[in-house]
């Protein structure tokens, strides 16, 4: 009798309007349940028949009602959907297409056709395709549905990770087209002859696209470096089509077995390449460093042709400079070369740490692929001399072109990090001081107060507050606009130094190269808008780069957990849930959920906000710390290590 009642539900109506209307996000869960997040203090309970209307990352109004003692919320409105295109599998449903979108909170399959042009009948369960949502629950009591839009990858594919990743990340799966000749530009800027010059190479043995090479002389008071580096836009014009297509990309994908140029392979592992003993147009800069490591204010950038005399690799320069093994230069020339170049080394290295900032030597993890892209073995790469000479080098070159462009043109694209987000100073401020660090408030948000905090935490003896005060700290990007960069510990810096891989330095030879021929330079003024495109697609390809390692790790350590095999790791993360470990075998990420802690999770809890978790009060783990985990689950569907400790658990001392 009260079905379709209008007294009824005049009735609900009015109620509904009496209760309060929350704006937050949705943060689905594995378990169908999920939460509405208003800020970082406040959320609600969403539960899981409510779900079926939401996706995770969906920007919603909701109704919140208690129940039971317990606020949760209605969805409402919908203000913005969090999955609009997505990857997907394909699954099958009494004959009718479904996708699943490929998402660790998102398990439930959505109906779906493929748009004209696709064969629908031709997909199979398990294949991996884009998806398009075209019809939104919260919208429609339908429910949801979408358009399948491309084949990604086939359920059988042995390299369909990379497919996926790329596909996820919306970036480039193949090379630019190329020609079948290029022909470099008429120019206006004369280059000097330097193919006398002991010019050599230092780089990974399987490197094609070589785009630095070095050459250093002794003076009397200060080392003479002279950088050069590949010229693309000597054969790339400003807005042609190539330009354009560079532009777009922005970078150079690398992912492990592969990488995807930036620019066509003639270009980039050919004709721009500084190969050996091949002449090739360069631009170049002469820098002067004392002799204590201070690169000199003023820099001489010009353009020039250049021919490498040695093509060197990082191992074997460093087993010479280390007295490891048989390797010799070829000639004593290039003998001299390097031991000038390892002094000048070892000075700016100082420098930097006295006066700058250094990273702290972290290894890096390199995946050994066979035919069938299967992982054989994880490699440990770690920072030895040869890497120290060539980022020492490169590091001094960039700083030196963000000072030249900010003198010369105000403008170009600098890579700029601010120090710590001022909207967290307070919170900074207040952690320093429980833990009586000597350092002014004032002077936290200068570039000199910023370098003194880092030296000081880096000389602790543990990372616990380092790690902390890194989530105080803003975000590196890219600007048209001179800035400072507080995470290196310069005063500017603007990359000019990988043109072949990053379309940033293109802009920068452009800006470089109309200004040494007193051209008007306007037009390669770099806009903002570039600048967060090129921030954007930075973005994009880091993420990409992790989704790849975190399938090739799971499939990789798969072995591991039938052997029950035990790992040092170190505590990254902590967050409500649990704790996240780095492995330090092999780099990979895993995570410690807090009901393989402790089965009484009561007697835990996991705070984010002190790094720490805590048994009991009593500190348990912190950021930092090291831990031995077995890893119990290796979860291909998405992508997770899971773990737990090695051994019984002990309450530590706060340090």
């Amino acid at each position: 009798m009260f079905q379709n009642n209008p007294l009824l539900a005049q009735l609900k109506q009015q109620i509904r309007e009496t209760l309060p209307i929350k704006e937050g996000i949705v943060k689905g869960t594995s378990k169908g349940f999920g939460f509405l997040e208003v800020s970082e203090k406040e959320s609600f309970f969403i539960p899981p028949p409510q779900m079926k209307k939401v996706m995770h990352g969906d920007h919603i109004t909701a109704v919140v009602r208690t129940e039971n003692e317990r606020e949760l919320v209605e969805p409402e409105t919908l203000i913005e959907a969090g999955v609009t295109r997505f990857v997907a599998r394909v699954k099958w449903f009494r004959d009718r297409l479904n996708i699943v979108p490929d998402h660790p909170l998102m398990k439930d399959a959505i109906k779906a056709r493929a748009i004209k042009g696709l064969d629908e009948k031709s997909l199979k369960e398990g294949d991996w395709v884009l998806g398009e949502m075209t019809r939104h629950a919260l919208k429609d009591n339908k429910g949801f549905f979408a358009s399948v839009v491309e084949v990604i990858a086939g359920v059988e594919d042995p390299i369909a990770p990379w497919w996926v990743v790329l596909a996820r990340n919306k970036l480039a799966n193949q090379a630019p087209e190329d020609r079948a000749e290029w022909q470099t530009l008429e120019e206006t800027l004369p280059r000097q002859d330097l193919t006398d010059v002991p010019f050599f190479t230092i780089d990974g043995e399987s490197t094609l696209d070589m785009d630095d090479a070095l050459s250093v002389k002794k003076l009397d008071n200060a080392w003479e470096l002279t950088v050069a580096i590949a010229d693309p836009t000597a054969y790339v014009a400003h807005d042609s089509e190539m330009d354009r297509v560079a532009a777009e990309r922005a970078f150079t994908v690398y992912l492990p077995g592969r990488n995807i140029p930036m620019l066509p392979r003639t270009l980039a592992d050919e004709l721009c390449s500084l190969q050996e003993g091949v002449e090739r147009p360069a631009l170049c800069a002469r820098l002067q460093i004392d002799f204590d490591g201070k690169v000199s204010d003023k820099a001489d950038f010009f353009a020039a042709h250049i021919r490498s005399q040695a093509r060197l690799s990082y191992d074997q320069v460093s087993d010479w400079v280390e007295q490891i093994g048989d390797w010799q230069p070829a000639s004593e020339v290039i003998a001299e070369q390097l031991r000038e170049l390892t002094a000048l080394t070892h000075a700016r290295s100082a420098w930097r740490s006295k006066h700058a900032i250094v990273f702290k030597d972290r290894p890096d993890y390199r995946f050994a692929l066979d035919e069938d892209s299967n992982v054989t073995a994880i490699l440990v790469d770690h920072r030895r001399i040869a890497n120290q000479m060539v980022e020492e080098a490169m590091i001094a070159a960039n700083l030196s072109c963000g000072n030249w462009l900010t003198e010369h043109a105000g403008t170009g694209i600098f890579n700029v990090h601010a120090g710590f987000d001022s909207e967290k100073m307070e919170g900074l401020v207040e952690l320093l001081q429980t833990h009586e660090a000597p350092f002014e408030p004032d002077t936290l948000s200068s570039l000199e107060g910023f370098c003194a905090l880092r030296r000081w935490l880096d000389a602790r003896d543990t990372s616990y507050l380092d790690s902390r005060t890194r989530r105080y700290q803003s975000f590196a990007a890219m600007s048209a606009s001179p800035g400072e960069h507080f995470g290196l510990g310069l005063t500017a810096y603007a990359t000019w130094t990988s043109p072949i891989r990053k379309y940033g330095d293109i802009v920068n030879h452009r800006l470089i190269k109309a200004i040494l021929a007193e051209q008007e330079h306007g037009v390669h003024a770099p806009s903002d808008e570039l600048a967060v495109h090129l921030s954007e697609q930075r973005r994009m390809h880091r993420r990409a780069e992790r989704d790849i390692a975190d399938w090739l790790y799971v499939r990789y350590l798969q072995p591991a957990v039938a052997e029950g095999k035990v790992f040092d790791a170190e505590v990254v993360d902590i967050g409500r849930g649990g704790v996240k470990l780095r492995l330090q075998e092999n780099g990979a990420v895993v995570f410690m959920p807090s009901s393989l802690i402790l089965a009484n999770r009561d007697r835990l809890e996991c705070s984010w906000d002190d790094g720490r978790v805590y048994l009991d009060k009593a500190p348990l783990y912190e950021l930092g710390q090291a831990v031995q985990v077995i890893i119990t689950e290796a979860i291909e569907d998405t992508r997770s290590l899971i773990a737990k400790p090695a051994q019984p658990i002990s309450p530590v001392a706060p340090q």
